[in-house]
């Protein structure tokens, strides 16, 4: 009977030997996030997270609050922590892409998120073709408004996505530029895609020209949303078409209620997914399974690009709601 018992006691602690052994091994992930004071960037940590701890991976998120200095520091804290892999949503890509050496000297590899990291050795990049998402912005207020004055409002300066967001936008407008029936009256970058500094573009704009401003190509909604407190200070909120996109909560309702005309929905279930996923291949060293590069100023970079999709008040429920990504009773109140 003591044999019996001794040997059970050794089994046990053998068992909780290699429990003890498997939690030492966890795959550990660290993500520095531009700025989780923004509904958009909150729920991709949840996401990512929530996906990174079923594939077996504890994941350390930290926000930089905008700021580029501290980014770097808490990105450099993380790597101390002794994490296998760094995720980077990076409030200036240009700044953080001297992250990645340093990364690799430590042998952890880097994922860039949603935004590229420029000018530098990264591993990976996942994102949406954000060239294309400039140009569904671009295409429905076009639609909405085909001749007139625009205003070009841009996104942060600093940030790689802002720039191709342009570009796409810039493909659905140059032609109506081309031929006179759009004359660009103003056009200006939103310092960290702050709302209450479109505002103030906004304001601005409209001042310089007499309120004379027909359509409004917003790059985001954080921008959108203080470009339309500016608008609607002058009763013209809903009569002039503006655009944005991340599909957040307020501009869902704001193009439901018909002050915003189209948001560019990018499914950010599928993006947090998808990234927590391919870290995981990552960490592992396992083929990622890219079928696509996109440059980043030193190397093409292996990518995986998703599909972005305009929504305009007229099919929120079959891509917003359905993909409950937002409930009907959030966004209509009923």
């Amino acid at each position: 009977m003591r044999k019996k018992i001794l040997s059970l006691g050794i089994f046990l602690l053998a068992g909780a030997m290699l429990n003890t052994s498997l939690e030492a091994a966890k795959m550990k992930i660290g993500m520095t996030v531009d700025d989780l004071r923004l509904e958009r960037w909150q729920r991709d940590r949840d996401i990512f997270t929530e996906e990174a701890n079923k594939l077996g991976a504890e994941v350390v998120a930290v926000s930089a609050n905008g700021d580029s200095d501290k980014q770097m520091r808490d990105a450099e804290n993380l790597i101390s922590q002794g994490i296998d892999l760094l995720v980077v949503i990076p409030n200036n890509g240009d700044v953080m892409g001297a992250i990645v050496d340093q990364a690799h000297q430590d042998g952890i590899k880097v994922l860039a998120y949603d935004r590229l990291l420029t000018n530098s050795d990264v591993d990976a990049y996942i994102s949406f073709d954000n060239e294309k998402v400039g140009e569904l912005q671009g295409e429905a207020i076009v639609e909405a408004m085909p001749k007139g004055m625009y205003f070009m409002m841009g996104g942060s300066p600093t940030d790689n996505n802002a720039k191709m967001f342009r570009a796409g936008q810039m493909k659905a407008v140059q032609p109506y530029i081309d031929s006179g029936e759009i004359v660009i009256v103003g056009d200006q970058w939103v310092k960290d895609w702050l709302p209450e500094e479109a505002m103030k573009i906004m304001e601005n704009a409209l001042t310089a020209n007499d309120n004379k401003i027909d359509a409004v190509v917003a790059s985001n909604d954080s921008t959108a949303g203080g470009a339309i407190q500016a608008l609607a200070a002058q009763n013209m909120a809903g009569k002039v078409p503006i655009s944005g996109q991340d599909a957040d909560l307020a501009a869902v309702k704001r193009v439901a209620e018909g002050t915003q005309t189209v948001t560019v929905y990018k499914p950010i279930p599928k993006l947090a997914k998808e990234a927590a996923k391919l870290s995981v291949k990552m960490i592992k060293n396992e083929n990622l399974g890219t079928t696509t590069t996109v440059n980043n100023g030193q190397k093409d970079v292996p990518a995986v690009l998703l599909e972005p999709i305009a929504v305009t008040k007229d099919n929120i429920k079959e891509t917003i709601v359905k993909d409950g990504f937002h409930t009907e009773k959030d966004i209509y109140g009923k």
